[in-house]
């Protein structure tokens, strides 16, 4: 279904009956990511996996997208849906989106997953690293500098060697995005303000869900995050890098459903 809020228009993808989840896609991908975990959480919940705006089949509004904009669009879906409460799942960029829907809307949080995601704002060379690759694809009109700066990190080394599917899975889903919208959600991304601050005051139950062989978020950061959060737990997918999704479906499907349950 298509949500109209705004400047945006925000596809979305419901499935099942019960408290509601929302699964969060990262960067540069959109919501088929979850495609493995969607249909395992929907047996016992209500499902609602967007796109972000600019992502996927939203709308490509002008950019850049803070995570302020993304956190209200959701707020905006879930009001479409007539849904108060929700466990809000986050991959990476996901992540940014779900701390900052939780520093807008707490009383709307039952529990929060962040997978593969992180606390701090860039670094200044990250972020003009960011910036300059959105100039980049504006100018070459092509997704493709995205994925072939982004997609050699997102998985673990065996990964890469050893399952060509899944590094051609990576790729196809990232290019049903647009060079527009890839330049806006990057700059938005670079703009991004750091989270641990309100981390500290969340009481909710939080799950740090994090990849082995991350390159992009080693295993020590997500323990030192899930120290910040006043009731957070640590798991680790040991076969992963930055797509836990894609390289251990089952798995990460598992852990979710496990401790939104015991939650």
């Amino acid at each position: 279904m298509r949500i109209a809020l705004g400047d945006a228009t925000i596809d979305v993808e419901s499935a099942g009956y019960g408290d509601a989840i929302v699964l969060l896609h990262g960067f540069p991908v959109t919501r088929a990511v979850w495609d493995a975990q969607a249909p395992v959480l929907a047996a016992s919940a209500r499902v609602v996996r967007p796109d972000l705006r600019g992502m996927g089949c939203s709308s490509v509004p002008e950019g850049p997208y803070l995570m302020e904009t993304l956190a209200g669009d959701i707020a905006g879906v879930l009001d479409a849906l007539q849904i108060e409460r929700a466990s809000i799942v986050g991959h990476s960029l996901g992540g940014y989106v779900a701390m900052a829907f939780a520093r807008m809307y707490a009383e709307r949080v039952r529990s929060l997953v962040l997978v593969c995601s992180r606390l701090a704002a860039d670094a200044p060379e990250t972020a003009r690293a960011r910036e300059d690759l959105a100039d980049r694809i504006e100018r070459e009109g092509r997704v493709d500098a995205a994925l072939d700066a982004y997609l050699p990190r997102l998985l673990a080394a065996q990964t890469l060697e050893r399952r060509p599917e899944i590094v051609a899975r990576v790729r196809k889903i990232g290019l049903e995005n647009t060079p527009r919208g890839i330049a806006g959600m990057l700059r938005g991304i670079a703009q991004r303000a750091a989270s641990d601050d309100i981390a500290q005051e969340l009481t909710m139950p939080v799950l740090i869900l994090a990849g082995r062989y991350d390159a992009v978020v080693p295993p020590g950061e997500a323990r030192a995050m899930a120290s910040i959060f006043p009731n957070a737990s640590v798991a680790f997918m040991e076969g992963s890098g930055h797509l836990p999704m894609l390289e251990e479906p089952g798995s990460t499907a598992a852990a979710i459903a496990g401790f939104l349950a015991a939650g």
